[in-house]
């Protein structure tokens, strides 16, 4: 049975992260609020489908693992060219379910590239990019240029994403390159599959990822609220188990590097 690592299992016993209070807070950054309702514009994502398709593996234990090691030269040119069509598109003049998959898709790619440009690291926290001194990873460093705007990943997540939509299953979309984090889906986000992509994502089992802990205002603000979230999307034995539950005992996340190895 698939274990999305987004998910990981209470009996799963891997180092937390970082306290609670780390996590960024949901605000939303204006100018990104900006949409055409009637816009027929859409964005390609056909580059990153065949990215997706190259490269992410099913391991034995049903996690979704990228072959950064073999990622050629040609490829990394390909994303690299993706990543500047997304930074030319009119993401203003988008309709919000197109704007929805670019966002996803753009920090997953963002994401990607970031690690590929530093490999071989053992996990994606010590890729210490971001400004300031006591920065971790690469969340904070403005990696592209959208309509004007420098962005990074924590502006695309924390003031974009999260605000703009308020689905929690957003937390299973983005992926963070690591074994403790959403699997990197195997193919890009579009208006079409998002709702049925988001629920796969959200259909893991009994849970106490720190992602629950991390971001507990975007599912209700109590462990309750996790475990309604959850029994919207569990089925079978992992239902049951849910309904029983009354509290999470622990959370845990794992950082080391989502690839092959």
């Amino acid at each position: 049975m698939r274990r999305l690592a987004a998910i990981a299992c209470i009996f799963l016993f891997l180092p937390a992260a970082f306290p609670v209070s780390a996590a960024p807070v949901k605000e939303l950054w204006p100018v990104w609020a900006q949409n055409s309702p009637e816009s027929t514009l859409s964005v390609d994502h056909g580059p990153w489908d065949r990215f997706l398709a190259a490269y992410v593996r099913d391991d034995p234990a049903g996690l979704n693992r990228v072959d950064y090691a073999h990622v050629t030269d040609a490829d990394k040119a390909a994303l690299a060219s993706y990543l500047k069509q997304l930074a030319r598109a009119p993401v203003t003049s988008l309709n919000r379910a197109e704007q929805q998959a670019y966002w996803i898709n753009l920090y997953n790619a963002l994401t990607v590239q970031v690690i590929l440009d530093h490999y071989p690291v053992k996990s994606i926290r010590d890729i210490d990019i971001s400004p300031g001194l006591f920065s971790d990873g690469p969340w904070g460093r403005k990696l592209i240029t959208i309509e004007g705007e420098e962005v990074s990943l924590d502006d695309i997540e924390h003031r974009i994403l999260r605000p703009l939509w308020n689905d929690p299953r957003l937390h299973y979309a983005v992926n963070c390159a690591s074994v403790g984090c959403p699997d990197l889906a195997p193919r890009a986000y579009t208006p079409a599959n998002m709702e049925t992509m988001l629920n796969a994502g959200a259909d893991g089992g009994i849970v106490a990822s720190k992602i629950y802990d991390w971001f507990a205002e975007d599912f209700g603000g109590t462990e309750k609220g996790v475990i309604e979230h959850l029994l919207q999307y569990a089925t079978g034995g992992r239902k049951e188990a849910l309904q029983k539950a009354t509290s999470i005992d622990e959370y845990h996340y794992h950082w080391s590097l989502n690839g092959t190895e």
